[in-house]
C-alpha cells in the first residue's frame, strides 16, 4: 500500500551528505556522422510522424545521470543535482547524455541520428552517477535499494521526480532501477509516494526501464508463466522499482534488433511494453559528436545496451502523443501507447509486456500510418493493469505460508491419531 505521507517534501536538488568523486569520467566511443538512420529509428519510424508533432511544448525530464550539454539538444534545461553541488548539466557516465538524446536530439544536415521527439524539451536532473560515492563511505553501494553502483538510490529518486514533476515535466524518464529479492525490502515507500504524486497529482506519464540482468542489483530472472492473464502469473523472484508501482507507470522491456525479448530484460509482471535496446548509437558527453558505447582503459568498447535504452524511444513516444493530443491525461497516454503496441501471442507476454512499440501508431491511433491522421477509436487493453501489484506479491506470499501452516497442523493431527487410535 503506498503511503502518500511518505512523498518527500519540496526542496531544492542536493545530496543527502557530503560526496566525492572516485573514478575518472567515463571515456566513449566515438563514431563518424553519416546520413544512415541507425537500426532502432528505422524501426521505430518515428519521422514518419514529424509532420503531425514532433513534441513541441514537451518537457520531458532525464532523472539519470546528468546531461551535458550539446549543440542537439538546444532547449536542454538544468534541473538540478543530488549527486554533487551540480546542477544537473554534468554527466560523468555517458548515460544519461545517451538517453536524453534518443528523445530529442535535434535532426542535423547530413546526419541520419535524430530523436524521436526533437521538438521537446530536457530537464536534466542527476540522481545517480558510478563515478562518486559519500564522503564517509568505504565501499560501493551494493544493497536494496540502490540505483547505482557509486551514489543514488530510491530516496534520491523519489525526491528527483518530485523535483521534476514540481518543475512542469509532462513525462518522466527514468533509466534506472532497483531491484530486490522478493520477500526483501528496498525502502521505497517514499519511491511509491512520489510516483503517485506524479502521476495522479502532476497528470505527468512516467516511463522507467524493466531492469538487466547484472549479477549484482537484478541477479534472478523471473521465469514467469507466458501468453496469459498477468494477474495469473507466478510469483516474480526479483523486484523491481519503480517498475512495480505498476498502476502509476509505463514500464518497458528490451528488444533485439531480430525482434525478440533480449535476453538480460529483466521480465515482470509489471511489464508494459517493449522496445529496441541493443547496440543504440546517441549523443557523445563531449564535443558535437555521437557515440555507440564506453571505452575502458584498455580501449575495448561496451556498447550503449540495455532497457535504459529503450526507455527513452517509449518517452519519446509520450511526448509525440501528449503534443499532439493535449487532451488526453496521462494515463490515456500510456493506454494509447499499450494499446497500439504490437502485440505478442496471448496479449500479454512477462518479456515485452503488451508487446513491441509503435510510435506511428500511437500518436495516429491506428496501426497503420495515415498522412491525415484519421484516428480510430482505440478498443481497451486486454489485461487491466494490476492496481497495486505490492500488495498482491505480498498477500499471496502470505497465502502460501499461511496453506504451509494449515497442511503442518493436518499432518501432526494425522500422526497423532495414528498413535492414538482412541
Amino acid at each position: 500500500m503506498i503511503d502518500p505521507g511518505l512523498l518527500p517534501e519540496p526542496a531544492a536538488a542536493a545530496p543527502s551528505e557530503p560526496t566525492e568523486q572516485r573514478t575518472r569520467c567515463a571515456a566513449v566511443s566515438e563514431v563518424p556522422v553519416t546520413a544512415v538512420v541507425p537500426a532502432a529509428q528505422r524501426t521505430l519510424r518515428f519521422s514518419d510522424v514529424w509532420s503531425l508533432t514532433r513534441g513541441a511544448g514537451q518537457i520531458v525530464a532525464v532523472i539519470d545521470t546528468g546531461v551535458a550539454p550539446h549543440p542537439l539538444l538546444p532547449t536542454l534545461r538544468a534541473g538540478g543535482d543530488y549527486v554533487s553541488t551540480g546542477d544537473g548539466l554534468e554527466d560523468c557516465d555517458a548515460h544519461g547524455t545517451v538517453v536524453a538524446g534518443l528523445i530529442a536530439a535535434r535532426p542535423a544536415p547530413g546526419s541520419g541520428f535524430a530523436g524521436g521527439a526533437p521538438d521537446a524539451t530536457i530537464l536534466s536532473i542527476r540522481q545517480s552517477s558510478a563515478a562518486f560515492a559519500a564522503t564517509s563511505s568505504e565501499r560501493e553501494a551494493d544493497e536494496n535499494g540502490s540505483t547505482s553502483a557509486g551514489y543514488g538510490d530510491v530516496e534520491s529518486m523519489a525526491a528527483a521526480i518530485r523535483t521534476a514533476v514540481d518543475a512542469g515535466a509532462d513525462v518522466v524518464n527514468i533509466s534506472e532501477v532497483a531491484c530486490a529479492s522478493a520477500g526483501s525490502s528496498m525502502g521505497d515507500g517514499a519511491l511509491g509516494a512520489a510516483v503517485q504524486y506524479a502521476a495522479v497529482d502532476k497528470d505527468a506519464v512516467i516511463v522507467t526501464a524493466a531492469g538487466n540482468l547484472d549479477g549484482r542489483r537484478c541477479r534472478t530472472q523471473n521465469d514467469l508463466t507466458r501468453g496469459i492473464d498477468r494477474r495469473d502469473t507466478a510469483l516474480p523472484v526479483t523486484l523491481a522499482s519503480p517498475a512495480w508501482f505498476d498502476e502509476y507507470v509505463l514500464t518497458v522491456g528490451s528488444l533485439d534488433p531480430d525482434g525478440r525479448p533480449s535476453s538480460f530484460s529483466l521480465n515482470g509482471p509489471w511489464v508494459d511494453v517493449a522496445a529496441p535496446g541493443t547496440e543504440v548509437t546517441s549523443l557523445g558527453i563531449t564535443g558535437a559528436g555521437l557515440a555507440d558505447g564506453t571505452l575502458d582503459d584498455e580501449g575495448r568498447r561496451t556498447a550503449f545496451t540495455g532497457t535504459s535504452f529503450a526507455t527513452p524511444f517509449v518517452s519519446a513516444t509520450a511526448a509525440l502523443v501528449r503534443a499532439r493530443h493535449p487532451e488526453l491525461s496521462a494515463a490515456d497516454v500510456i493506454d494509447r501507447i499499450v494499446t497500439t503496441a504490437h502485440s505478442p501471442a496471448g496479449d500479454w507476454d512477462s518479456a515485452v509486456g503488451h508487446g513491441s512499440l509503435d510510435p506511428v501508431a500511437a500518436v495516429t491511433g491506428s496501426a497503420v500510418a495515415r498522412g491525415d491522421d484519421a484516428s480510430v477509436r482505440l478498443s481497451p487493453r486486454t489485461t487491466p493493469p494490476v492496481t497495486d501489484r505490492r500488495d498482491a506479491l505480498l498477500a499471496l506470499a502470505s497465502s502460501v505460508g499461511i496453506l504451509l501452516l494449515v497442511c503442518g497442523a493436518l499432518a501432526v493431527r494425522a500422526v497423532v491419531r495414528r498413535q492414538d487410535p482412541s
